[in-house]
């Protein structure tokens, strides 16, 4: 009889659904704890970033832009996919910022590392803390979703409320604005950029680069 906590769930098989541009669908057939073989869909993400841009007033930038899958707009930290092979997380993130909040900051510290949504993916989203800001130009973003982005500076203590308030539903907004509330009122200490990542989805990337 195995205790609870030592099973360690083989997998039998794995069989590719779909692969896309930004996720992919694998099915998994999984060894339960009692010898059952169970069938577990898994969405397979490339990772994303995630920036709390906090001004010297103790404001943060957030946009409001449009969610097809919700079908509305919401309001969100500025965000991207880790689609750039090899790429250093920090340095997405820095792109990010520019490019989704005009902004460029001298000061970088991680937040945290969230996993969204274990039950059926691998997405883990870096949440990192940016200050010491600048105002820099948002490049052109054709006619996506992007272009289509409003930017607002927010006090912290609004955008914890808008989070209490269910006007910011987005799980890693809500994640990231909390846990900056208590960086700035002194409550927890900021990890350094180069933490290890141990969630960090892998397998996307290695079918996008054509290494799986």
């Amino acid at each position: 009889m195995i205790r609870p906590g030592e099973h360690d769930f083989p997998v039998r098989s794995a069989t590719d659904i779909y692969s896309g541009r930004v996720m992919a669908l694998r099915s998994d057939r999984v060894v339960m704890p009692g010898g059952r073989v169970a069938t577990r869909e898994i969405l397979e993400h490339p990772g994303a970033v995630a920036v709390v841009a906090v001004d010297d007033q103790q404001r943060v930038r957030l946009i409001r832009q449009y969610r097809h899958a919700v079908r509305r707009r919401l309001w969100e930290l500025p965000a991207g996919l880790l689609d750039v092979a090899g790429e250093d997380p920090a340095v997405t993130a820095d792109r990010e910022l520019t490019e989704e909040a005009g902004l460029s900051a001298s000061d970088w510290a991680l937040l945290l590392d969230v996993v969204p949504s274990p039950g059926f993916s691998d997405e883990s989203v870096r949440i990192f803390l940016a200050r010491d800001l600048s105002e820099r130009p948002r490049p052109d973003m054709g006619d996506d979703e992007e272009a289509d982005i409003e930017l607002r500076w927010f006090g912290i203590d609004e955008a914890v409320a808008m989070v209490l308030s269910g006007e910011i539903v987005n799980a890693v907004s809500c994640a990231g604005l909390l846990a900056t509330r208590m960086v700035l009122s002194g409550d927890m200490e900021p990890r350094p950029v180069d933490t290890e990542w141990t969630d960090r989805p892998e397998r996307f990337a290695r079918r996008r680069d054509g290494d799986d």
